[in-house]
C-alpha cells in the first residue's frame, strides 16, 4: 500500500516503469536527431551565405580562412566554425542546392520496394540531372587548401544564387521543411564529411545516405563501407541466383536486393591452417561485423546446426533469419572455388529446414552458397532445375588489418595459401 492508501500492484507497476522508460529513450533519440537535423541545415545555410557573398562581392578563397578567425574572435564561445568546417560548410551546401533536395525527396517516393533495377535507375537519374558529379575534381577536399569559388561553373553559381534568393523569397520555415524531409538531414555531420570526401557521383551518395539511416551506420562504417565498394557489391545485375524463378515477387526482387557480390570479411584472427570450420568460428566469433557485412535485418540463429535425417546425421554451416525477407537463410561456406555438386547440397539444406524449422508465418528458405571464386556461367547452369531459391556469391578475406597487428599475424595471402594446402591433404589422404 502506498502513501495515499492505494495498492499498487508490483507487476502492474514495473510494466508502467518500463513504459515509461522506454518513452523517455525514445525522446532522448527524438532530441537528438531533430538536434543533428537543425545542426545541418544550419551548416547548409551557412555554406549558401558564404557562396553567395563570395560570389557577390568577389572575395577570393582566403575569405574562409578571414571568417574563421573573426568568428573565432567575436563568438570565442561557438564551437565547429573552424576554417576547415567552414570548407565543409560549403562543399555541402554546393552539393545540395534546392533542385538536387527536391530530388532526392522525389526517389524516395518512388523506392517504396527497392529493387537493383529500380535502384540503378534512380541513381543514374540523379547522376544524369545534375552538374555536380561533372565537377567532382573542383571540389576540394578537407586539407584546408585554397577554394577558388571565382572558377565555379555558371551552373554551380545560378544553383547558389537560386537557393539564397529561395530563402529569402519563401522564408525560412518553408526552406527548412524541404530540407528536414530530405535524407540529407538524416545522417549526422561525421558521415556527411565522409560521404563528401568519397566523391561520389550524386546518386550513390543518395543511396549511401539511405543505406547509412536504415543500417544505422556510424561515420566509421559508413566509410568502411564506402572504402569497400558496397554499392557496386549490391547493385550488381550479374548475381547468380534463381530467385526470380523460386520466389514471388516483391520478395525476389528483395532477395536479389539484398544479396552481394562479393561478400568481405574480416578473419584476422583466422588460425594458419583454415578450413571452412575455422572461418565459422571466426565468423561467429565476431559475429556483429559478419551480420554488419550480411545486411540490415538479419539475425544469428546457429552454426554447425544438427539435423538427424534418417540414419544419418547433417550440419548446416550456418543458419540466420532474415527480417526483411522473413525467411530463414541457409549459408554454406566453401573454401574452394564452386563446383556444381555444392548446389545440390545446399538445396538439400533448404528443404530440412523447410521442414524442421520454417513456421506458418515465414516465407520460403533461401540458400546462399559462399565460395572462394566461381565461374558465373557453370554455377548459373548449376541451379537450373532446382526449385528451392539460392544464390550464389564469392568472399573475400578484408585486408583491412590495423598496422600494430600485421606483424603477429598471417597475411590474406598466407591464409589462403594454406587453406588451399590443407584441403588438399583433406582430398588426398595419401599425400
Amino acid at each position: 500500500m502506498n502513501n495515499n492508501g492505494y495498492n499498487i500492484e508490483k507487476t502492474n507497476f514495473d510494466a508502467f516503469i518500463n513504459a515509461v522508460g522506454s518513452e523517455i529513450q525514445q525522446a532522448q533519440v527524438r532530441l537528438i536527431t531533430a538536434a543533428n537535423a537543425q545542426m545541418l541545415f544550419h551548416y547548409w545555410k551557412m555554406g549558401n551565405y558564404i557562396l553567395y557573398h563570395q560570389q557577390l562581392h568577389g572575395w577570393g578563397s582566403k575569405i574562409i580562412k578571414q571568417l574563421a578567425k573573426a568568428i573565432r574572435f567575436n563568438y570565442p564561445e561557438k564551437k565547429g566554425y573552424s576554417e576547415r568546417n567552414l570548407t565543409y560548410m560549403c562543399q555541402f551546401a554546393r552539393s545540395y542546392p534546392l533542385n538536387v533536395l527536391r530530388s532526392f525527396i522525389d526517389t524516395d517516393a518512388r523506392l517504396s520496394v527497392p529493387s537493383i533495377q529500380n535502384v540503378t535507375d534512380e541513381v543514374l537519374k540523379l547522376n544524369e540531372g545534375h552538374f555536380t558529379q561533372k565537377l567532382t575534381a573542383q571540389i576540394q577536399s578537407t586539407d584546408c587548401q585554397s577554394l577558388e569559388f571565382t572558377q565555379e561553373a555558371p551552373a554551380q553559381i545560378q544553383d547558389v544564387e537560386k537557393t539564397v534568393s529561395a530563402i529569402y523569397k519563401m522564408g525560412i520555415s518553408e526552406i527548412e521543411k524541404l530540407f528536414l524531409t530530405s535524407p540529407i538531414a538524416r545522417i549526422n555531420w561525421a558521415s556527411q564529411m565522409v560521404i563528401l570526401d568519397g566523391s561520389l557521383p550524386l546518386g550513390i551518395r543518395y543511396w549511401y545516405m539511405k543505406q547509412s539511416v536504415e543500417m544505422g551506420w556510424s561515420s566509421n562504417v559508413l566509410k568502411m563501407q564506402i572504402e569497400t565498394n558496397l554499392y557496386s557489391r549490391q547493385i550488381n545485375s550479374n548475381k547468380v541466383n534463381n530467385f526470380t524463378a523460386t520466389l514471388p515477387a516483391p520478395q525476389s526482387d528483395l532477395a536479389n536486393y539484398l544479396l552481394k557480390d562479393p561478400y568481405i570479411f574480416d578473419l584476422a584472427g583466422a588460425k594458419e591452417k583454415a578450413d571452412e570450420r575455422d572461418i565459422e568460428e571466426q565468423l561467429v566469433k565476431h559475429v556483429t561485423r559478419y551480420l554488419l557485412e550480411m545486411g540490415n535485418g538479419f539475425a544469428f540463429v546457429a552454426r554447425q546446426k544438427h539435423f538427424q535425417i534418417g540414419n544419418s546425421d547433417f550440419f548446416a554451416d550456418l543458419i540466420l533469419y532474415s527480417i526483411p525477407l522473413h525467411a530463414y537463410i541457409v549459408v554454406e561456406l566453401k573454401a574452394t572455388p564452386f563446383k556444381p555438386e555444392y548446389a545440390g547440397q545446399l538445396n538439400f539444406y533448404i528443404n530440412v529446414v523447410d521442414d524442421k524449422l520454417r513456421g506458418e508465418n515465414d516465407n520460403k528458405t533461401i540458400g546462399l552458397l559462399l565460395c572462394k571464386g566461381k565461374d558465373e556461367v557453370v554455377a548459373q547452369y548449376a541451379l537450373t532445375g532446382y526449385d528451392q531459391p539460392i544464390g550464389i556469391s564469392d568472399y573475400q578475406l578484408s585486408k583491412a588489418i590495423p598496422e600494430n597487428l600485421k606483424s603477429a599475424l598471417p597475411s590474406v595471402e598466407e591464409v589462403e595459401e594454406e587453406l588451399s594446402s590443407f584441403l588438399d591433404k583433406d582430398n588426398n589422404p595419401q599425400n
